[in-house]
C-alpha cells in the first residue's frame, strides 16, 4: 500500500467519532449513494450479501422513529438516516443463518468511515436485539416480516461539537497467550 494512502485511511479511522449533534441540514441523494455503496462492499459471509438498507429522509418519519427509539434523539436533527437490515430470504447455507449479523455489523461501520471521510457526521445505534425497537422500526417503515432491522444510522452535518475519542488501551492486548 502507499503511504499515502496507508496514512489516509489510518487517520480516518481514528477520526471516526460517534456524532449526535447535527446542523439539521439534509444530506444529498449523491452523498447517501455514496455510503450504501460503502456499506455493501462491507465483507459478506460465504458473499451470501444478505443485507437490505432502508434510506429515511422525509422529517416526519425521521421524527417518528426518534420519538420511540431510546437514544437516538439526534434524529431529530438529521438529514438522513439509514437501517440497516438482514433479509431472511437470501439463502444462506447450512450453518449460516445467524452470519447476517456480522455482515450487518461490518456493513455499518463501513458507512460510518464513509462518513468520516466525506465530512458529514453519523452514529450507530442498534436495534437488534431489542424486539421493541426492531417493532418500532418495522411499523414505521412497513418492513416486511422477512426483513430484520439491525441498525438505524443517523447522519446528518455535524455541528462540530463531538470528537473523537482515544480508544486504544494497551492493557487489552495479550500476545501470544492471555
Amino acid at each position: 500500500m502507499q503511504p499515502d494512502k496507508t496514512s489516509i485511511i489510518l487517520e480516518n479511522i481514528q477520526s471516526r467519532k460517534s456524532v449526535r449533534n447535527f446542523t439539521g441540514e439534509p444530506v444529498t441523494k449523491s452523498c447517501l449513494l455514496t455510503l450504501l455503496k460503502a456499506g455493501m462492499a462491507a465483507p459478506s459471509a460465504r458473499n451470501r450479501q444478505p443485507l437490505a438498507f432502508v434510506v429515511v429522509t422525509e422529517r416526519h418519519k425521521l421524527d417518528a422513529l426518534g420519538a420511540e427509539l431510546p437514544f437516538t434523539k439526534m434524529l431529530f436533527k438529521a438529514g438522513a438516516a439509514i437501517v440497516v437490515c438482514g433479509d431472511s430470504t437470501t439463502d444462506l447455507q447450512e450453518g449460516a443463518s445467524d452470519l447476517w449479523y456480522q455482515d450487518a455489523g461490518a456493513a455499518t461501520e463501513n458507512i460510518l468511515l464513509a462518513v468520516e471521510a466525506m465530512g458529514l457526521g453519523a452514529v450507530w445505534s442498534a436495534l437488534y436485539p431489542y424486539p421493541e425497537r426492531e417493532m418500532h422500526v418495522r411499523k414505521i417503515l412497513e418492513l416486511p416480516v422477512s426483513v430484520s432491522p439491525f441498525s438505524i444510522i443517523p447522519v446528518g452535518h455535524p455541528n462540530g461539537q463531538d470528537r473523537p475519542q482515544n480508544k486504544f488501551r494497551a492493557e487489552k492486548i495479550h500476545w501470544e497467550k492471555w
